[in-house]
């Protein structure tokens, strides 16, 4: 067997061949790495319908930059989202392949995300809601909100929401990567942003990932390619366009079932979308048409289809318009929305669904004191009637660097296809089930100076008819009983969270120390009705989760970062994992970076009966040009 000296220096073989040969063909940059690293961004939020600074925000919400992602010890928007405080990512495998994405002990399917406020909803299952077709390269920022946005959002935003912002491609950039990894793995990126002329520019972004698999039938092969531009027509009209593909084949040893290690999946997920938008002075209106569809393979027997197998289409057709108004009552938000979701299934049938949906908000300061939000969301499926959703968010400004708020909220889910129709040997269906309705109540405290940031927040959601899997306990080894969703009754969940990030700067010799982060959530579920079964999703989710993360600058060229977790999970074992990255960086073209995930060889399971890697090394380089 190699050494670890050896892969190392097999791997380097491999990526530096094609840094060598880039290097040669790109003109030389002169230029500093940038050293504003001792003082916190003030940041311009957009998961909102109506934008606002991070330092004036009235709710929990976290922005994770471009600038944080190239420095983390991540490959994929997946592994980027586990670094965020409170986020819970199950994956099963590695470079992003399938994670579920669960906020402050939701469900995944309670989790939505979207790109540049394309909702990515998927009616099959959530467990396709990160077939993400964007390059990492590609991404500006990912903003999350913790806690409930269907005021904002409408269904699917239960729990929270991720909206992933990509590049705008108004400067010139190119950007060009490469990895290489244990078992067999290695992949690159992409990214161009060539503006064609002062009102019309574009970028096209693409990433491929290939593994052997870390264990009997692990292996992946993942591609993505996405295309945006941005054309402004006159002066006060721009449109967009968003064309984005990404397929996944892999070996899903474990995903499922035990009892299966031949299991296999593929899927293909599009995304398609135009935009027009006209903005003067204190009025702007956005009209968006976009589509997405979803193809999903399942087999229990990899290399024998007749076995068991199931195909999945979906299709997602929707069309809304967003305005605001500014007035010298505050800012108006208002929109409506119409989507239709279609199913195509070898298992779940033929099925189609309307949506419709209206929003109204307002923004405004009450009492010359307290920073407000206050809205309202309608929506209306053809399975059910029409159900109406308030908000609102309130923060007061203590001082120049302390501030309060607190939220309040409804929000509701439905049941996907899945959960309603899908039928295997272990599983049964539910036709019966009714939405998942909630009530949220959040407080913060947030603290922020040129260089710490500190949030304190504590928040109890009570859930009405939640949707789980369950089954009665048996001593029958494997468990004979079906796995069943059901409306399991009255839920509740208080939560407390806890992040600090402090731009430290301080040197000693060449050796700077950029920032401390930390963060701790703790969770605790209370069931109110429920006989004794086991839960599959619903309430195993996170329990206690802490973060800590150190960067370090060392003789200006070399960045060492370092991201130590804790996760504890309801009814699962709890695990701790250390991740490494080291950077190379001699100038702001250059960039080769080693990375060593679970450095500690920790045994653990995120998600399903999926063994994940142990010691994982990476080794890349990436040459960026502005």
């Amino acid at each position: 067997m190699p050494t670890f000296a050896q892969k190392l220096i097999y791997m380097k073989k491999q990526v530096v061949l094609l840094c060598s040969l880039l290097t040669l063909i790109t003109p030389r940059v002169n230029g500093q790495i940038d050293t504003n690293y001792n003082e916190i961004p003030v940041i311009e939020i957009h998961s909102n319908r109506i934008q606002t600074e991070k330092g004036k925000t009235t709710q929990n919400s976290i922005v994770i930059t471009k600038e944080e992602i190239q420095k983390m010890p991540a490959r994929s928007i997946q592994e980027v989202l586990s670094f965020a405080a409170g986020i819970d990512v199950r994956q099963r495998g590695t470079s992003g392949i399938q994670a579920d994405v669960s906020i402050r002990g939701g469900s995944f399917e309670q989790t939505l995300f979207l790109i540049n406020g394309i909702k990515l909803t998927d009616p099959q299952t959530g467990h396709h809601a990160m077939n993400i077709p964007v390059a990492l390269e590609a991404i500006e920022r990912i903003e999350i909100i913790k806690g409930p946005a269907t005021r904002m959002f409408g269904q699917n935003a239960f729990a929270g929401a991720v909206n992933i912002i990509t590049k705008t491609g108004t400067i010139k950039e190119v950007a060009v990567g490469q990895y290489a990894a244990d078992f067999g793995a290695f992949g690159g990126q992409l990214f161009l942003a060539l503006p064609v002329k002062k009102n019309v520019s574009q970028t096209l972004s693409g990433s491929f990932d290939n593994s052997r698999g870390y264990w009997h039938n692990s292996d992946y092969k993942t591609f993505t390619i996405n295309h945006e531009s941005t054309i402004r027509l006159k002066k006060f009209h721009e449109l967009k366009t968003l064309l984005a593909y990404t397929s996944r084949d892999f070996g899903a040893n474990g995903f499922y079932s035990a009892s299966f290690p031949d299991q296999w999946e593929a899927t293909k997920t599009g995304v398609a979308a135009l935009a027009h938008t006209y903005k003067r002075s204190a009025f702007s209106i956005q009209t968006r048409a976009y589509y997405r569809f979803n193809q999903d393979e399942f087999r229990l027997k990899r290399y024998v289809p007749s076995f068991y197998t199931n195909n999945h289409e979906s299709q997602v057709v929707g069309l809304e318009s967003n305005a605001t108004l500014k007035t010298r009552f505050g800012t108006t938000g208002f929109g409506l929305e119409a989507r239709n979701e279609a199913l195509n299934s070898s298992n779940l049938g033929v099925r189609s669904r309307s949506f419709y949906g209206v929003y109204l908000e307002q923004a405004f300061v009450l009492f010359d004191l307290l920073d407000t939000r206050i809205g309202l969301h309608a929506s209306k499926y053809n399975q059910y009637d029409w159900k109406f959703f308030p908000g609102i968010e309130m923060a007061y400004q203590l001082n120049t660097k302390n501030r309060i708020y607190s939220t309040a909220g409804l929000s509701y889910r439905i049941p996907t296809y899945t959960e309603l129709f899908y039928v295997d040997p272990s599983t049964a269906s539910n036709s019966n089930l009714v939405p998942e309705i909630a009530q949220t109540v959040d407080i913060g405290w947030i603290y922020t100076s040129k260089k710490i940031r500190i949030e304190v927040n504590y928040f109890n959601r009570s859930t009405t008819n939640l949707i789980d899997y369950t089954r009665d306990t048996s001593s029958i080894v494997p468990n004979p009983n079906k796995w069943t969703p059901k409306n399991i009754g009255h839920v509740t969940f208080n939560g407390a969270e806890f992040a600090a990030l402090w731009k430290v700067g301080a040197k000693l010799g060449f050796i700077r120390l950029d920032n401390v982060s930390l963060s701790y959530n703790y969770i605790d579920a209370t069931v109110y009705s429920r006989n004794a079964e086991e839960s599959k999703y619903a309430l195993s989710a996170l329990k206690q989760q802490l973060i800590g993360g150190v960067q370090l600058t060392i003789a200006e060229k070399f960045i060492v970062t370092s991201k130590i977790r804790y996760i504890e999970r309801m009814n699962l074992n709890a695990y701790t994992l250390l991740d490494l990255k080291l950077t190379y960086q001699p100038d702001n073209v250059l960039q080769f970076f080693t990375e060593l995930s679970n450095a500690t060889n920790t045994s653990y399971i995120e998600a399903g009966y999926a063994q994940m890697p142990g010691r994982l090394l990476k080794v890349g380089c990436t040459i960026r040009l502005h």
